[in-house]
């Protein structure tokens, strides 16, 4: 047995006289609060990352280069897209910060984008992890324009 769960044991012994580890006792704390919960850092950028994506207008996510790695990688077979790409996050033990990268589809309103990303963010990682979100920061990377998809058919400007 470990110092730690030694000390954690004792904590718990009732304080009649009882020996530690001596048969049975009673236990003062609820079960849901006893240990710790820990959440990392990949859940927080995950949950985030789906929560932007269902906003509308929302086109993409992440810079240029980090864009174009995932398009490469999900077109490999048996490639994933990544949840979590353009959403870098720092989590605490209560709090949480999350940084976002967004593409937007052209005509959209950027503002009410960025304000209802900001507010799915917020109430998906708050209502599932039970860390509060102190900020959610949002850089507008690029706007997609219609046809943006299409594949170029001109013809080649070299021979």
């Amino acid at each position: 047995m470990t110092a730690t769960q030694e000390k954690t044991l004792a904590r718990r012994e009732h304080t009649n006289g009882a020996t530690p580890g001596a048969g049975r006792t009673e236990v003062s704390e609820p079960a849901g609060t006893r240990g710790r919960t820990s959440i990392a850092d990949t859940v927080v950028v995950k949950i985030a990352g789906r929560a932007a994506r269902e906003v509308p207008g929302v086109h993409d996510m992440g810079g240029g280069l980090s864009r174009t790695l995932g398009a490469v990688r999900d077109r490999v077979p048996g490639g994933r897209p990544n949840a979590g790409r353009g959403v870098k996050v720092e989590v605490g033990e209560r709090q949480a910060a999350i940084d976002v990268e967004l593409v937007v589809e052209y005509g959209v309103p950027v503002p009410d984008v960025a304000r209802e990303v900001r507010e799915n963010v917020i109430g998906a990682v708050e209502r599932i992890t039970g860390l509060e979100v102190v900020e959610v920061n949002i850089a507008v990377t690029d706007v997609h324009l219609p046809g943006d998809d299409q594949d170029d058919t001109g013809e080649s400007r070299v021979a």
